[in-house]
């Protein structure tokens, strides 16, 4: 049963409901039999110090001590009674079953002497509250104690023996005290015994209403619940089952009038838009081919011209740089900084003359040279190489490589020229201080156009510059076309990125804000090892 269901509420809040009644109701019942106890035990011992008192009446008449502390020992004998004892007025302990406290004087400020002794004056009649009291003995065990006031009665005052005068109304008291223990365990028994019954019912309660609630309610409930869910997804073949003729019953009896009817009506419309969507599609696929065909072909046309003419213009200067470049590198020494800049002048103008051929390639639809690359490699590659021209123009280039990316099947300096393309326009883009970030990151899988869900790997770059105006996104792919000022750009680049994006099978998208700056990535297909296809990173429609 889950937290969040019904059901599971209304047993919980139900339970609370009964736990925290039985737990009131047994409280209250123990405060209440334990006072009666304590009354029914306080009238006991008042009784009993009241038969004392009369019980050794007649030895004190008598003047024979030992009298009296026989019927005190024998009193203290009963079970829960610790201690009887006989206190004179002036606080001296006259008789006790305890034959080592007599003649001890107690302190007329002890608690249980306070109650009659209120200031200079003594009572001589105490209130029945005031003759008990309980407290706890040297062994920590709860007791009871009870005070009863012996009188100076005219058969007392006119005895020989007597050595107090009339005038004078109390003698002492009666002081005896009473364990309770004994009360105290009857009373844990009881409390177990409440607990335990209050618990079975508890139980029994919720059992039973959870019982009822789920046959009437949350069966019914859940019936519509799950209807409903198969009415949201389109599911109409399965009625919902109606189990009474109560409101649920009722409920479900037009829920599946209501999903037979728009069984019907969705029919009727699948038929009539299956119709117009085959003659709509047919038109749109004929269309779209024929416009892609025409850009393809006049897109084709204008890099096809440009390539030769790049490469009969070009092809000659670049020979001469290599030529002189090489005979310059051969007179550096080994490993100065020299050395290290003529071998990057060399390398990239091999590249240079490498873009040149690729180009006329790609004009004639030649395929990629693939081989696996590192593309986080790559990417650094490429970054080294216009990374000082951004440092002179307050550009920072920073990184956020994932470590764990496949190696890619791709043409190397075909990516490297689309890097290149991006990261030249995105530190155009910024006008003065600004930053361009380049992250590179694994998705598990990737929906490319005309294929099957497959694992890519994202290269994407952000800049802070001016960005690309909303109406400029939907043709900055196109050959010449440029936002730029007049000699900053040919409008080549994109276009020429774009077309080895897809020669390579995969996609170049953007994201852009005037003033903000502009993100480009680009998604390249990646075979994955079967352990990290099943533990993709991320997913993208």
């Amino acid at each position: 049963m889950s937290p969040k269901s019904l059901q599971f509420k209304v047993s919980l809040y139900l339970t609370l409901v009964l736990a925290a009644t039985m737990v009131l109701f047994v409280l209250l019942l123990v405060r209440q039999e334990r006072e009666e106890q304590l009354r029914t035990m306080v009238t006991h011992m008042s009784q009993l110090s009241q038969v004392i008192e009369r019980s050794t009446r007649y030895a004190m008449l008598l003047d024979e001590p030992d009298i009296v502390d026989k019927i005190i020992d024998d009193i203290a004998r009963q079970d829960g009674i610790r201690r009887v004892r006989v206190l004179r007025k002036d606080g001296v302990i006259a008789h006790s079953n305890f034959p080592a406290e007599i003649g001890q004087r107690i302190d007329k400020q002890a608690e249980h002497c306070s109650y009659c002794h209120e200031g200079n004056k003594v009572l001589t009649d105490i209130p029945n509250q005031k003759k008990w009291r309980l407290f706890e003995s040297a062994d920590r065990q709860q007791m009871l104690g009870n005070m009863e006031v012996i009188r100076n009665e005219p058969s007392c005052s006119s005895a020989s023996c007597h050595k107090h005068p009339a005038g004078q109304p109390v003698l002492g008291v009666v002081d005896i005290t009473y364990s309770l223990e004994e009360m105290n365990r009857t009373m844990t028994a009881h409390v177990v015994k409440m607990v335990a019954v209050s618990i079975g019912f508890i139980l029994l309660v919720s059992v039973s209403v959870g019982w009822l609630l789920r046959r009437l309610i949350y069966r019914p409930l859940g019936d519509l619940a799950r209807g409903a869910e198969r009415l949201a997804s389109g599911n109409f073949d399965q009625p919902i089952p109606e189990r009474s003729d109560d409101e649920f019953g009722r409920l479900a009896r037009s829920t599946n009038t209501m999903m037979a009817a728009l069984k019907v009506s969705r029919q009727e419309l699948e038929d009539w838009v299956r119709t117009l969507g085959e003659r709509v599609k047919e038109r749109t696929e004929e269309l779209r081919l024929a416009e892609a065909e025409v850009a393809r072909s006049e897109k084709l046309a204008a890099i096809g011209q440009l390539a030769a003419g790049i490469a009969h213009e070009l092809n000659n200067p670049l020979t001469g740089v290599l030529t002189f470049t090489s005979l310059m590198r051969q007179k550096m020494p080994a490993g100065s900084q020299d050395a290290e800049d003529l071998d990057l002048v060399i390398r990239e103008t091999r590249r240079c003359a490498s873009i040149i051929r690729r180009l006329l390639d790609f004009a004639r639809e030649k395929p990629p040279e693939k081989s696996e690359v590192d593309i986080n490699e790559l990417a650094l590659d490429t970054i080294r190489f216009v990374e000082r021209s951004a440092a002179l123009q307050q550009v920072e280039i920073t990184t956020e490589l994932d470590p764990g990316l496949p190696r890619l099947n791709v043409d190397a300096d075909l990516v490297k020229q689309v890097l290149m393309n991006i990261l030249v326009n995105a530190q155009q883009a910024i006008e003065e201080r600004g930053r361009i970030t380049v992250r590179t990151r694994l998705h598990a899988e990737r929906r490319f156009a005309g294929a099957q869900p497959q694992p890519a790997v994202e290269i994407a770059i952000t800049d802070t510059g001016c960005g690309i105006a909303k109406a400029n996104l939907q043709r900055i792919f196109d050959p010449f076309f440029t936002s730029k000022e007049v000699g900053k750009g040919t409008g080549l680049g994109l276009s020429v990125s774009y077309g080895i994006v897809k020669a390579h099978g995969g996609e170049i998208e953007v994201e852009s804000t005037v003033g903000v700056g502009s993100t480009f990535r680009v998604f390249l297909p990646a075979s994955l090892p079967v352990a990290r296809a099943e533990h993709g990173t991320e997913s993208v429609a």
